[in-house]
């Protein structure tokens, strides 16, 4: 048996490497990251060193692991931490030159493969607070707050934004993820220059999606060539839409919802209006406009979706775990743009690992909900268990596991809270002045209610949408007629700009509304007749 693969037993789960294999660890964080994986991804990418070496492969993996779970130490310290707790071996005491030349050789490519394969849904479907109905709940969501160093070779692939005060202080990486947000693990990460803007970047995570999946997303993912793409992937979305947008309605639901069609995705469309009262008495309203592709009334009543779609938020604790719990606000510390590329990518493995431990931590405990697992307990848990090596060696193998300092720190049950979204800009000197009417420190919120704005029925003067639905609900009167621009104009009573009407049902046909059959001449698209002469799916299976 070679030197890499021997380990020697020590109880029924843990083993410790052999030679110059031991300070491959992560202490408590190894059983979900085991050496077999690391070994198998470092075959795969090609990575696997051709003899044994002072510093093998499988070690500079955990050892770029371990540089995000002590990201204000330097190479020499966080090596020191990895073999603390390994008294009695001999190890080997390597330069900082030798590490960095260790990352060198490693590059990038092992540590994307291995969050690649580590993205998976993390908790069990019956989990609470995972699932509505039979799909798991996910969201879409961009960062540019993740900062690296101001140097040539960083700033000539990132640049550096420039806002009406100056340069920014420190070239932005943008970083766009695909999260679930019953445990707020990752199911896939693109990140980039911040010039390139989240839509496009999760564009690349849209084959992460599969059936099983609930979509939630916020207003800069509503357009209708992305939404039409979700779709395509077969998962449900609940998005919420710009305010200024009017969708056509094709028709109106009993609940007041009305139905509406984006590209070739037929979806609901829910007007509301939200009022939250805090413990001071003061009440904020706000408007919500959300589209969905869950289209039956009954089953997914509007007032169920509104406070669904309040799941969403919880990638912005993932975010904020993973830049200022786990980075603590600091700068990134790679001065290179591929170590740049490695040391994110090991953040996002980490970060995930820490996840899968708290996850596998709660559902320990019946009817408890993964969210209440503390990040900052886990991290510093999983810190303490690497510099004692506990479950590595055999004298601390029956030692206090990760999962009960996950358990034992479990924080209370969430209270309904507000406050207004605040922007810290240290590169500004003045404070910013939140312009809505919530509170600035956060208050509880004693009491939610929703109303939802009713849509009237369809009929020639409904006037919602504007002249769009008009001109719809005008030709659903007779709907195999062949209209002229000028009957419609007269139905409408247009008496002049009758150019710019007729620029109008030319957009129109471009959206696929109307078909044009002859100058000026149009007729309804087959795919926005009423809805008793078109079959009309209720809910996508």
């Amino acid at each position: 048996m070679s030197s890499q693969s021997a380990t020697r037993t020590l109880t029924r789960t843990t083993t410790v490497a052999a030679g110059a294999f031991a300070p491959g660890h992560l202490g408590g964080l190894t059983q979900f990251l085991p050496f077999e994986l690391v070994d198998n991804v470092l075959e795969q990418t090609r990575t696997l060193q051709r003899r044994v070496r002072t510093l093998p492969s499988r070690v500079g993996i955990y050892f770029v692991l371990a540089l995000g779970l002590f990201p204000g130490l330097g190479y020499q310290r966080v090596w020191d931490k990895l073999v603390a707790g390994l008294s009695g071996l001999e190890l080997c005491t390597p330069s900082e030159a030798a590490l960095r030349q260790l990352r060198k050789r490693l590059g990038p490519k092992p540590l994307e493969l291995l969050f690649n394969v580590l993205a998976v849904p993390l908790a069990r479907p019956s989990t609470t607070g995972v699932c509505y109905r039979r799909w798991r709940t996910v969201a879409f969501d961009g960062c540019n707050s993740l900062k690296a160093p101001d140097l040539p070779r960083i700033r000539a692939l990132l640049g550096k934004v420039r806002h009406h005060w100056g340069m920014s202080g420190y070239p932005s990486l943008r970083l766009t993820v695909l999260c679930e947000t019953g445990t707020r693990g990752l199911l896939g990460a693109v990140f980039g220059p911040a010039e390139a803007g989240e839509i496009v970047q999760a564009f690349r995570l849209l084959p992460r999606l599969t059936s099983q999946m609930l979509l939630l997303a916020d207003r800069a993912y509503d357009g209708d060539e992305f939404l039409g793409r979700v779709a395509d992937t077969g998962a449900q979305f609940l998005v919420r839409l710009s305010a200024r947008r009017r969708p056509a309605v094709l028709a109106v639901l009993p609940d007041g919802s009305y139905l509406t069609r984006f590209h070739h995705v037929h979806v609901r469309v829910i007007d509301a209006d939200i009022t939250v009262t805090t413990s001071e008495g003061q009440r904020i309203t706000g408007r919500y406009l959300l589209a969905t592709t869950l289209t039956d009334h009954r089953r997914d009543p509007a007032d169920t979706l509104i406070r669904l779609y309040h799941e969403r938020w919880e990638i912005e604790t993932a975010y904020y775990s993973l830049r200022h719990t786990l980075l603590t606000g600091r700068v990134l510390r790679s001065q290179d743009p591929r170590g740049l590329e490695q040391e994110v990518w090991a953040l996002l493995t980490l970060y995930q690992v820490l996840r899968m431990a708290m996850t596998d931590a709660v559902e320990s405990l019946p009817g408890a909900d993964p969210d209440r697992a503390s990040f900052t307990v886990a991290l510093h848990a999983a810190r303490d268990q690497v510099i004692r090596a506990d479950h590595i060696v055999p004298e601390r193998a029956n030692s206090r596991g990760l999962a009960a300092a996950i358990r034992s720190g479990l924080l209370p049950p969430r209270r309904a809270r507000t406050s207004a979204r605040k922007v810290k800009c240290p590169t500004s000197r003045y404070p910013a002045h939140p312009t809505s009417g919530h509170p600035l420190k956060s208050r509880n919120v004693t009491s939610l209610a929703v109303v939802l704005r009713a849509q009237p029925a369809s009929s020639p003067a409904n006037t919602h949408g504007g002249q769009r639905n008009q001109v719809l609900q005008i030709m659903r009167t007779a709907p195999s007629r062949i209209w002229h621009a000028r009957d419609l104009a007269a139905a409408l009573g247009i008496t002049t700009r009758y150019d710019s009407f007729c620029v109008q049902l030319g957009r129109w046909t471009r959206e696929g509304l109307l078909n044009k059959v002859a100058n000026a001449t149009y007729t309804l698209a087959t795919d926005w007749l009423p809805p008793d002469t078109q079959p009309f799916n209720q809910e996508r299976s």
